[in-house]
């Protein structure tokens, strides 16, 4: 029986992360599932799903923890839950837009989570504006919602947030908009 862990992954950026990672994963007969991984500040910052036989684990953790003494690579293993099955849940996508300032991602993430929204993907950037030079942080992403959510409250909320952040916000359906979870 194969077991399903999340891996978060922090390591200076250089090469041979991902290598190293993958022939540990590989070397414990597990599988390469499902990743997300980036440079960010000269660290190199990843989370990924693998699927391991449950007699290959403890070496697997082993081997893992391993990783930080001889490469200097964290590396945190979470054994997942089975998915639970609930109620529908709505997607929605989500994007933001506006001076950056401190607070933002407090804002929007505190409105989500007063209706029980989840935020399943979230990706910020922050830039430069073109015609001013002035710091632009931009922020995007998919929300699980319940389809009871009263979305008057919600749509009221975000423009609150919208006005006293000088942000945009927008959201908008995705295809297939309706997953059970």
């Amino acid at each position: 029986m194969n077991r399903s862990l999340v891996l978060s992954i922090l390591s200076d950026d250089k090469p041979g992360v991902v290598e190293a990672l993958a022939s540990t994963i590989a070397a414990h007969q597990g599988n390469w599932l499902e990743s997300r991984m980036s440079h960010l500040a000269g660290k190199f910052a990843g989370i990924l799903q693998i699927s391991v036989p449950a007699d290959q684990l403890p070496a697997l953790r082993q081997a893992l923890s391993e990783l930080q003494a001889r490469r200097g690579i964290e590396v945190v293993a979470s054994e997942t839950l089975e998915a639970e099955t609930g109620e529908p849940l709505q997607n929605l996508h989500f994007n933001l837009m506006g001076n950056d300032r401190p607070g933002i991602i407090r804002e929007l993430s505190q409105a989500f989570a007063s209706h029980q929204i989840n935020l399943d993907d979230l990706q910020t950037h922050c830039t430069s504006m073109p015609w001013s030079g002035d710091p632009m942080f931009t922020a995007e992403g998919i929300i699980s919602l319940p389809v009871n959510v009263n979305m008057e409250q919600l749509m009221d909320q975000l423009n609150d947030i919208s006005d006293e952040l000088g942000v945009d916000i927008e959201l908008g359906e995705p295809e297939d908009s309706v997953t059970q979870q």
